[in-house]
């Protein structure tokens, strides 16, 4: 069979997972597709004494935890602190916590988690008592019905989307437009994509009605639903966990979308349609065509 002709050919190029929501993200070759995303991506949260979500809209040095996935655990390291070791078959206490609007349940980590995520991440003078929490698998939490044209498209603790794509094209665009203004490149990390596509124009992400990727498996499909609108994080260095605000600044220039109410966009927050238990690989190829509204 011949294959089908796509507007646009893409290539994956570069894959990631965060773990800990708002922490640092681990590249990989190869990960797991599941109903929710790729395999343990943002499975844990950080939570303060009431059970909400904190980033690092609030705690920016949380840009300075780092994972690395091991065989049967997540180990985090994060500077002048010893490593800490999550297994992924060992929870404690179930809990109820707030991401956004959404309570969902979820398991408490335990005492030494707690008291990493309080010591590293507390100020002088301001100490913060936080808690690790893990998404439980048997919630469903779902994403907007009124963006995903009514698929109930879950996700764990992502803010509200299975996964982000982004294109090197556009981060291409966006660094010769802070080059024009007399500033550094920055790289991909600051928008936290899952997934990296080659090949494309700047923001063809925004104009594709599915991507269609191409995996040992057979076709995965993933639906691109709502523009990502950026908050203040793309301003803070990973490597510091320093703000400055050229970033936000150069993307008001030319990224506000009408489809989110004027809102500055970069990336597509897409669900998956089809393809659970596939195995996405940097290099595999992606077709999709334009989207005509």
């Amino acid at each position: 069979m011949s294959q089908p002709a796509f507007d646009l050919q893409a290539t994956i190029s570069r894959l990631f997972v965060y773990p800990v929501k708002s922490c640092a993200g681990v590249e990989l070759p190869e990960m797991l597709l599941t109903e929710a995303g790729l395999e343990f991506d943002r499975a844990w949260m950080v939570v303060d004494e009431q059970g909400e979500f904190v980033t690092q809209r609030q705690l920016p040095r949380m840009a300075l935890i780092k994972p690395q996935m091991k065989h049967t655990e997540v180990v985090l390291r994060a500077p002048g602190m010893l490593a800490l070791h999550l297994a992924f078959d060992r929870v404690e206490k179930p809990v109820r916590v707030r991401v956004w609007k959404d309570e969902v349940a979820a398991y408490d980590m335990g005492d030494i988690a707690a008291q990493w995520f309080s010591d590293f991440l507390s100020e002088p003078g301001k100490p913060q008592t936080l808690r690790l929490v893990r998404f439980d698998p048997e919630h469903r939490r779902l994403s907007s019905m009124k963006w995903t044209d009514g698929v109930e498209a879950q996700t764990q603790f992502a803010d509200g989307y299975a996964l982000l794509v982004a294109s090197e094209g556009s981060l291409a665009e966006l660094n010769d437009r802070l080059a024009a203004q007399g500033h550094g490149a920055v790289g991909i990390e600051r928008f936290r994509p899952n997934i990296v596509l080659a090949g494309i124009e700047s923001h063809d992400e925004d104009r594709v009605d599915a991507l269609h990727i191409t995996t040992g498996e057979g076709e995965a499909e993933l639906r691109p639903v709502k523009p990502c609108t950026r908050c203040p994080i793309p301003d803070i260095d990973p490597a510091t966990a320093l703000s400055s605000p050229e970033v936000g600044n150069t993307l008001r220039t030319y990224r506000a979308d009408a489809r989110v109410d004027g809102g500055i966009t970069f990336g597509m927050n897409c669900i998956v349609i089809q393809g659970v238990e596939h195995t996405l690989k940097v290099g595999q190829p992606v077709g999709a065509n334009y989207r005509f509204e």
